[in-house]
């Protein structure tokens, strides 16, 4: 059946020590995943259940290792925050998936910035609308290589960190999440049938904060290497 235009070809990650590339389908990200982002953001950080915000998927912008991703600042915003991210990279689909069995779904991790326009997600959180102005705008997702799981032993307990201009901003451990991947994975999964292709940002650390054009920011998951940004 023909198309009355070409389709555009898919996002595709890449994948560390290879020539292959990850397919993105959708992308998913947990709000509020870590106790002292929650508290900073103004609310209380005791657990509840987790809560999700969608990406298009061409908001991903994969980065390959060593090199560094110029940013266009994006429009209508004056509050644009960095979020330095685990992201959890789906290879087996399934619905309804045990906590014990998510790894078994898990293809592979990645460094990812979940880049929010904060005075636009600020104002649609205070009147009750959607959050797709703040988040899920274009090249909103920039991500560095995909590991597999199966090479990134220990991810539960590594170090994530962000710095700007060299500065530290954001340095917690993903053995803080509130949620951890498993359980994530298969909390969102009596929502979405997950399927491979489908990325998932698991939240932010405290420290968040703005950037501006010229600013230099290095991210990092211990394990998964590095993502270089710079807002221009």
């Amino acid at each position: 059946m023909p198309f009355v235009f070409a389709p555009p070809a898919p996002v595709a990650v890449p994948i560390a020590g290879s020539q292959d590339t990850f397919p993105v389908r959708r992308v998913y990200c947990v709000g509020r995943n870590y106790a002292a982002h929650a508290r900073e953001m103004g609310f209380d950080p005791d657990r509840e259940p987790p809560f999700f915000f969608c990406k298009p998927a061409d908001a991903v912008v994969p980065v390959a290792e060593g090199q560094t991703l110029s940013l266009p600042y994006p429009p209508e915003t004056a509050n644009l925050h960095y979020e330095i991210e685990l992201v959890a990279a789906i290879g087996q689909g399934g619905a309804d998936i045990a906590v014990d069995d998510a790894h078994k779904h898990v293809w592979g991790y990645a460094v990812g910035l979940d880049m929010t326009r904060r005075d636009l997600q600020m104002k649609m959180r205070e009147a009750g609308r959607p959050w797709e102005l703040g988040k899920a705008f274009d090249r909103s997702a920039p991500i560095g290589p995909l590991h597999p799981a199966a090479s990134s032993s220990g991810i539960e307990h590594a170090g994530i960190w962000l710095q700007v201009n060299g500065t530290d901003k954001q340095r917690s451990g993903v053995g803080k999440l509130t949620w951890s991947v498993a359980e994530t994975v298969a909390y969102l999964s009596r929502y979405f049938r997950l399927e491979p292709g489908d990325l998932i940002y698991t939240g932010t650390p405290e420290g968040v904060g703005p950037v501006v054009r010229g600013d230099q920011m290095l991210g990092g998951v211990d394990g998964l290497g590095t993502l270089s940004v710079k807002m221009v």
